[in-house]
């Protein structure tokens, strides 16, 4: 796929060297083909990590795709300058007369609050409103989909006895269901955090499926029947050594964390991780963009007047 990105992004850099195909603003323009439109609200506070990390992801189909980034006015991120963020993000004041084809809630570090602890709750859940009448399918990343779980269906989040970390292997209950479409029986994807939603819970709304769990990290993949909610509470899209920097950020900060599971060879966290879930991540990510957004997105994005 060509990714279309603004030509000074850091994260372009990135995905060329990787050999990924990126379009700048300049090409975009000069062809004659509507890009599914994709906003991305990234709540993670290394916010140029994660913006590769989700272009990479989202270059695995010929869909030409045009991705805007989103931030939180009630919100001061302190991992990220204010530089980058006025020059690559846009509010939600800026977008809420828009439509889109699709959006990504990321993750954020804030699982041990209670939802209406977190200082941008009340504007997260008139962004999630809001995407009710104006997304066509929205895909919800670890706490997004604890929060968005939480605030379309009332499924409340667990703590963890202790952090859950590492790489998981995950069974695929319907492979009928397109977002599972072409994975093996099992797949494999990374998990880092402190608290859960629980089967039971999401078992009382029949409108929602769960179509790949784990005994060891839970319920993994939950969509409502017509795809246009969807539930990841892992992070596939994570790089080869996200886990490891976390691991040893916390190992500096005195926290004592256990080991990532299923991550380092024999256990060394001074080895380089074997990457076991870039398929998995690239299938997620192309299936939802295929079958949950340019199959049945409208043509013509309508404004609100």
């Amino acid at each position: 796929m060509p990714i279309k990105v603004q030509n000074e992004l850091p994260a372009r850099a990135v995905l060329e060297s990787e050999n990924i195909f990126v379009m700048d603003e300049d090409r975009a323009l000069s062809q004659d083909i509507r890009p599914l439109q994709i906003l991305i609200l990234n709540l993670m506070p290394l916010k140029e990590d994660t913006e590769t990390q989700l272009l990479r992801a989202l270059s695995n189909t010929p869909l030409q795709v045009d991705c805007t980034f989103l931030m939180m006015s009630s919100h001061v991120s302190t991992h990220t300058s204010a530089s980058h963020l006025n020059k690559f993000y846009v509010t939600f004041d800026e977008v809420k007369k828009k439509k889109f084809d699709g959006l990504i809630i990321t993750g954020a570090p804030v699982e041990n609050m209670e939802f209406e602890e977190v200082n941008y709750w009340e504007e997260l859940k008139t962004i999630m409103e809001w995407s009710k009448t104006h997304v066509h399918s929205t895909l919800h990343i670890c706490w997004g989909a604890q929060a968005g779980l939480y605030y379309h269906y009332g499924i409340p989040k667990y703590m963890r006895k202790s952090k859950l970390s590492g790489i998981y292997r995950h069974r695929i209950l319907d492979r009928k269901v397109p977002l599972v479409r072409s994975m093996d029986d099992y797949v494999m994807a990374p998990h880092s955090r402190y608290t859960e939603v629980r089967r039971e819970d999401i078992e009382k709304h029949p409108e929602l499926q769960i179509v790949a769990e784990s005994d060891e990290a839970g319920v993994f993949l939950v969509l409502n029947r017509d795809g246009s909610q969807i539930f990841v509470q892992g992070h596939p899209e994570y790089d080869r050594m996200t886990l490891n920097n976390e691991y040893h950020r916390d190992l500096k900060k005195g926290l004592n964390p256990e080991l990532p599971c299923n991550y380092y060879e024999n256990n060394d966290p001074f080895s380089v991780p074997v990457l076991t879930w870039r398929n998995l991540s690239n299938t997620l990510y192309a299936n939802w963009l295929n079958f949950y957004v340019y199959q049945t997105t409208d043509y013509i994005l309508d404004a609100e007047e």
